[in-house]
């Protein structure tokens, strides 16, 4: 290639380049903190819904990720991975729960809208989700098949009512319709406080544990031992989301546990 061939392949190389940098700053952005020190930063493509409801701001946004909920300025979840997420969340608990009954047999079948099989009658049969106003955890609990009651207490019924209708792939009417479903509208901390019930597996579906958020309650040690109360025996299984683990290190997710609790006996007991 001569020499002027390849000054016009370069000159048009960093003509495109400056192009698209100056397409990225003509351009929405969409950032996020996701620790001290970190954010992240991507196009915004579209914003399909923005609301404050009484509890939070709500926002349903097409970003690098998909469509994405955002309350609070924090995602919650996001299209491209939110199955990740939810079937985390869900899957192992209730299996555990099954295994502590001694009545685990299960075999997730080929297609993610089937029902995930135990023996009939067996654990487990009741679940508690906290918050999951994206109503994708019910959709992953109502999978198995020996639910027999769900019940959802969720703090912001806007929540829901904006994910049913941008989100509907996460669970939507077909959730609410379903007959094992049932939904409170309420603070799930208080509920669970005052209820007499107990449950195979308890799941906090909640927001991130942000001072003066809505969730900052479910985050404490009273609120876990109360947890502990309502679970079942000898299949009693309580699981948590508590930020990302992606992006944050140890160190920066625990730092209160590791400096306070370095027996880890109350890390034990709250996670």
């Amino acid at each position: 290639m001569s020499e002027s061939n390849k000054n016009n392949n370069n000159n048009t190389n960093n003509g495109q380049e400056t192009i698209e940098a100056q397409r990225a700053k003509g351009g929405f952005r969409y950032v996020e903190d996701v620790a001290p020190g970190l954010k992240l930063d991507m196009e915004l493509k579209t914003i399909h819904h923005t609301s404050l409801s009484d509890i939070q701001e709500v926002q349903v946004i097409d970003s690098y990720f998909g469509k994405t909920l955002v309350t609070d300025g924090k995602t919650q979840s996001a299209e491209h991975d939110e199955f990740v997420y939810h079937e985390s969340l869900v899957h192992p608990a209730l299996f555990w729960s099954a295994l502590l009954s001694g009545t685990a047999s299960s075999s997730p079948s080929s297609s993610p809208s089937s029902s995930l099989r135990h023996p009939p009658g067996t654990a487990p049969k009741s679940v508690f989700i906290g918050g999951g106003g994206e109503l994708a955890t019910a959709r992953e609990v109502l999978r198995h098949s020996t639910i027999s009651r769900l019940v959802m207490v969720d703090i912001d019924p806007q929540v829901i009512d904006v994910c049913k209708r941008f989100l509907p792939e996460w669970g939507g009417q077909a959730v609410l319709d379903h007959p094992k479903f049932q939904l409170v509208v309420g603070d799930a901390h208080k509920y669970l406080m005052e209820t007499k019930e107990t449950f195979d597996v308890i799941i906090m579906d909640i927001s991130d544990p942000i001072e003066a958020g809505p969730g900052i309650a479910l985050y404490t040690q009273e609120f876990y031992r109360r947890a502990k109360e309502l679970l079942s025996k000898p299949n009693g299984v309580f699981v948590t989301q508590a930020g990302s683990a992606d992006f944050v290190p140890h160190p920066h997710a625990f730092p209160e546990v590791g400096r306070e609790n370095g027996d880890g006996d109350a890390s034990r007991e709250t996670t």
